[in-house]
């Protein structure tokens, strides 16, 4: 059996994980720490909830000595806010028993504030990869110390749109580096990043995204529509001895607020809701309330789905049904942590039925499916995605003239044009003289009538 002591770490560090509470080292950090502490490049593919931010925080903290240097040697990169919050709070668990500087650093916040707080120092910085290019252009931080790189979540930071920065990023650091990576998936674009800017990587998997996780109970309901949806929901959540802290997931920011409306009368202040039109503060603050269990229902945006660790989650309900099969699996990844019994319930209507296969062929498991309940009220209100699409008739204008009984139809435009006896004759016409009662030949013609 692994235990902590074979991973070589420090004595200041061994004391932190005690104090967290940590009894041994997952798979995936009994195989990433050696490799990471032995200097090469690593890529690590696992499921969310496997504990790998902390697979690569020890190896790193155990190598970085003490410094006062003002430019970071750890660059930590994750796609979102939150995950910028929660990997600095988990540095800062870490680092209670030795002098590490860290900072936090994401958009929707004061840039010059965060520009003030880099020229401060830091030994590890976290950040969005927007921000952390903003603070490059603005010439407020550089990273030609930066021995470690590591990036976290990298296929949501593709799918986001942070290609660009990330390029870029990777122009301006140091080629001597260590690179780290993980990722919950591998995809064409994340395999072209790592041959284009990692040098010959040990890789590990873990626990694919595909495999459906042991201690996770799933189900599913087959619904008619939104607010049928919204119903059973409603009905599910009345039990709170069951549902005891439950996150639901919507694929729109549209349809988060338009659920979120219709439960808030219900559940009032038992309901929080975030996504990326959520102010920032008011992001955090659902998150800290649900995590201190003020909330007992956190709706959320599959901005949510990867990376959080929201601790003893009893159930995750996907409201809809993601349209890519790999998000079920970071979904349902929120709950049954650390080896936890948790629950995922699916609700999937006809339309929605091609991509609950499609889920299933990914995890050649078929989810057991629950019989609609009958106290529940079947709608017929729908949401305006749901209303039929109104098709446009564009009539096409066909004059016509009857005779004798048949249909004439025009000429087209270009065949009822005449001989005008070419630009020269049509101009002079246009500037021709009126007959008057002078013109002789006019005269002379009427006379002889």
């Amino acid at each position: 059996m692994s235990t902590f002591e074979k991973l070589n770490l420090s004595k200041s560090l061994y004391s932190a994980i005690a104090d967290l509470g940590f009894e041994q080292p997952t798979p995936i950090q009994s195989e990433a720490v050696p490799l990471i502490l032995s200097g090469r490049d690593v890529v690590g593919i696992a499921q969310t909830g496997t504990g790998k931010t902390y697979a690569y925080l020890w190896p790193l903290l155990r190598d970085l000595k003490y410094s006062d240097q003002v430019n970071p040697r750890v660059l930590i990169m994750v796609p979102t806010r939150e995950l910028v919050v929660q990997v600095v709070e988990q540095v800062e668990s870490l680092t209670s028993y030795s002098n590490t500087r860290v900072l936090g650093v994401y958009g929707g916040k004061n840039i010059n504030t965060q520009k003030a707080a880099v020229t401060e120092g830091s030994d590890i910085l976290v950040a969005t990869p927007g921000r952390l290019y903003d603070l490059i252009q603005h010439d407020a931080l550089r990273l030609n110390a930066v021995k470690k790189l590591v990036i976290d979540e990298v296929d949501v930071m593709l799918d986001l749109g942070f290609r660009f920065q990330l390029e870029r990023i990777f122009n301006i650091l140091p080629e001597r580096r260590q690179n780290i990576m993980f990722s919950a998936t591998m995809t064409r674009d994340v395999d072209m990043l790592i041959d284009e800017y990692f040098k010959a990587p040990a890789r590990i998997s873990i626990a694919l995204s595909g495999t459906p996780l042991e201690n996770i109970t799933q189900q599913c309901y087959h619904v008619k529509n939104f607010y049928t949806k919204v119903n059973l929901l409603a009905y599910l959540l009345s039990d709170k001895d069951e549902f005891k802290k439950v996150l639901v997931f919507v694929a729109h920011k549209r349809g988060a607020d338009l659920l979120f409306d219709a439960l808030e009368e219900r559940f009032g202040a038992e309901l929080c809701v975030i996504h990326s039109n959520r102010s920032q503060n008011y992001r955090l603050r659902s998150i800290e309330k649900f995590e201190q269990g003020e909330n007992r229902i956190l709706v959320s945006t599959d901005v949510m789905a990867r990376g959080l660790d929201l601790e003893k989650l009893s159930h995750v309900i996907n409201f809809d049904t993601p349209a890519y099969p790999e998000n079920y699996m970071h979904r349902i990844g929120r709950t049954g942590r650390a080896k936890e019994k948790g629950n995922a319930i699916l609700f999937y209507t006809w339309k929605e039925e091609s991509a609950k296969r499609a889920i299933e062929e990914l995890m050649d498991y078929a989810i057991p499916e629950v019989e609609f309940p009958g106290e529940v009220e079947v709608s017929n209100e729908l949401t305006p995605d749901e209303q039929p699409k109104k098709e446009e008739v564009k009539l096409k204008s066909t004059k016509t003239t009857e005779i004798s009984g048949t249909a004439f139809h025009e000429k087209k435009l270009k065949n009822t044009k005449t001989n005008q006896g070419g630009s020269y004759l049509r101009k002079m016409k246009k500037y021709k003289k009126p007959k008057t009662r002078g013109d002789k030949n006019f005269n002379r013609k009427h006379k002889r009538r």
